[in-house]
């Protein structure tokens, strides 16, 4: 199964090389991950994504727990969450396309950063399936020339935040 895992992990040098380096040395591959600053200047929000079964990714997530660096953890697949991917997406488009990538763009919701033949470049936000089915459709208009996405961010729905979870949730050892 597909997790989506949060963590608040100190912004010290190596701690995020020795959080990723407990997955890999697990046998884990990350197929995403996102770091980016927090309102707190000593701590940063990862994101990352990782499959595996769910009692695999449980213990996964004890051990991660227990690095100190982490902060806080929270597996974004135990309850309601909201995620979303940026890309970036540049095309050299088939000759007379150029209408046809713009009104693909329009049905996807994408901003058109420039609409040059040969760099039709747009700018679009989404579930990871949305992402991945305007490329889909990109490539029948042109050339994938680039193709840059930020990888998965997820917040939980309601009041549940990162910091809050390990008080409402214990992480099974």
């Amino acid at each position: 199964m597909r997790h989506v895992i949060s963590v608040l992990l100190e912004n010290e040098v190596g701690a995020l090389t020795r959080m990723t380096g407990m997955f890999s040395s697990r046998g884990y591959n990350i197929e995403s991950l996102n770091v980016a600053p927090t309102d707190d200047e000593t701590v940063s929000r990862v994101t990352l994504v990782v499959t595996g079964s769910d009692a695999a990714i449980a213990r996964l997530n004890t051990q991660l727990a227990k690095l100190v660096d982490v902060v806080s953890i929270h597996d974004m697949t135990l309850g309601d969450h909201y995620e979303r991917e940026l890309a970036i997406v540049k095309l050299k488009l088939a000759t007379g396309a150029l209408a046809r990538a713009m009104t693909l763009a329009r049905q996807h919701g994408a901003e058109i950063l420039d609409d040059a033949q040969i760099s039709f470049t747009v700018m679009l936000t989404g579930r990871v399936r949305e992402i991945d089915a305007f490329i889909d459709e990109a490539v029948e208009v042109g050339r994938l020339s680039a193709v840059a996405r930020s990888g998965s961010v997820a917040v939980s729905k309601g009041e549940v935040t990162l910091s809050s979870f390990d008080r409402q949730h214990r992480l099974s050892g």
